[in-house]
């Protein structure tokens, strides 16, 4: 089994370090707290209080933080990178900027970087089925599969290191588009007297059906409004990404800007 350190022991990575023990892997997991301390160790994972400890003894190193901003941070700032040891690899959960893979895979030569950020929830994580769209070297991949598998399923390989974040970018500007226009859609019915629970369940069943429309009916949310309030959070953090990497490179999303603003307008402050 494998050395694993661990990062982020929150709402997405408390499950994630569950299922990692469960398949018998040892993990050690930052916790800087007593509260967390003890919820890491009910998990049968070793805690420690420095992100350097982390690294210790470690063949993959998963970080699941919030934001790209934590990702450096514990990263470089902290000293998880360069405590990290020759052939290990580290795993980067977190949806952020393609750069930062590229940047943490440049600064240790000897340590491999694989971007792996998420598609699901806390929910995915525990049953065993989180997508997880893999950017990094083959040989790297394959390093860390066994870690993975603990708890990703289908686990994606989208190239090289920074095309898993461009693939979750893509994936979750297409979720904000297609929740704009079913809102759209929605608004349009109720005007000449759809139902929009009818409406939805109806798409769902035809040839307007999408992913979106699926995650609406199968939480049971009451419009396609309530389930863009019940995720805004998340939602809004990776909008905010998004429109960040498209400037940094140039690139206008054309006619997703506008399906986009009419879920996360522009001037919405970031989260975290």
């Amino acid at each position: 089994m494998t050395q694993v350190g661990f990062v982020g022991a929150g709402r997405m990575g408390t499950p994630m370090i569950e299922r990692l023990v469960s398949a018998g892997h040892h993990v050690r997991a930052l916790a800087r707290t007593d509260e967390k301390r003890a919820a890491v160790q009910e998990l049968g994972a070793t805690a420690v209080v420095q992100p350097q400890a982390v690294a210790v003894g470690a063949e993959v190193v998963v970080v699941c933080v919030f934001t790209d901003e934590q990702v450096r941070r514990v990263c470089l700032d902290d000293g998880l990178l360069d405590a990290m040891g020759a052939g290990s690899v580290l795993v980067v959960h977190t949806t952020g900027s393609p750069r930062t893979a590229e940047l943490l895979a440049a600064r240790t030569p000897g340590v491999a970087v694989v971007d792996a950020p998420v598609s699901g929830g806390p929910h995915d994580i525990a049953a065993g089925r989180i997508t997880l769209f893999v950017g990094g070297d083959e040989g790297a991949v394959e390093r860390a599969r066994p870690v993975l598998a603990a708890y990703g399923d289908p686990i994606v390989h989208t190239g090289r290191p920074g095309s898993g974040q461009w693939v979750k970018l893509l994936n979750n500007t297409l979720l904000a588009a297609q929740l704009g226009l079913l809102r759209e859609a929605a608004a349009f019915g109720a005007r000449v007297g759809v139902d929009e629970r009818g409406l939805l369940s109806a798409i769902r069943c035809g040839s307007g059906a999408s992913k979106a429309a699926d995650m609406i009916g199968t939480r049971g949310q009451g419009s396609v409004q309530d389930f863009i309030d019940s995720i805004s959070e998340f939602l809004g953090k990776d909008v905010a990404v998004i429109r960040e990497v498209a400037a940094e490179t140039g690139n206008e999303l054309g006619i997703l800007e506008i399906l986009l603003d009419s879920v996360v307008p522009a001037d919405t402050p970031r989260a975290g």
